[in-house]
């Protein structure tokens, strides 16, 4: 592809990205991308085969954007329960804090807007969220090989409630934009985390 051509592709998927996440998917028409992009049809289609391939393209600009802000300094951390709480840290204040999708978190909006609507799709997105709580499993595994867990904790309850946790705060906070929320979100997931030490 011309560099031009990665500059027109590019375009489109950051400008969806933002038309997706205020305005949904499903209210996001052609037009309202064309209008958005400056494209015609042709320019568009070009480039993606339907708003579905778009929608695609968006999901894996925005999870590339989500991983950065979230796994920022936190492969370095040693301990994997500090790991953990850096990487709560990181989602609640500096990618839901910082407001980087328009319309909040994209993934949360997304999976409520396509669930029962498209189910390739809401799999889809579900599928980030397992792999999460997969992550997290991980680093509470690696925490009782070190010895800094209490005995006989279930790994996937554990990190199943972190996932439930961060997607009900960022919820409310997208509903209320009240940065108490994710404050209070944090100390209390930092409070459960530090219960789980030997």
């Amino acid at each position: 592809m011309s560099a031009k051509g990665e500059l027109t592709r590019r375009n489109i998927i950051e400008k969806s990205l933002q038309l997706f996440s205020v305005k949904g998917y499903f209210n996001t028409s052609i037009s309202d991308i064309l209008q958005t992009t400056g494209l015609t049809k042709g320019g568009l289609y070009c480039h993606f085969k339907s708003k579905e391939e778009v929608w695609y393209a968006v999901y894996e600009d925005a999870a590339t954007v989500w991983r950065t802000m979230v796994f920022k300094d936190v492969r370095s951390i040693g301990d994997p329960l500090k790991r953990i709480e850096r990487t709560i840290e990181n989602v609640l204040l500096e990618y839901l804090g910082r407001e980087v999708f328009d319309g909040g978190c994209f993934f949360v909006n997304m999976l409520v807007e396509l669930s029962g609507q498209s189910d390739t799709m809401g799999r889809h997105i579900l599928k980030g969220f397992v792999g999460f709580s997969k992550l997290f499993q991980s680093w509470l595994g690696e925490a009782e090989r070190v010895g800094l867990l209490k005995p006989d904790l279930n790994y996937r309850a554990i990190s199943d409630f972190i996932i439930i946790a961060l997607n009900g705060a960022a919820t409310l906070y997208m509903s209320t934009r009240e940065g108490n929320i994710l404050h209070q979100a944090n100390d209390q997931l930092r409070f459960f985390i530090g219960q789980l030490r030997e």
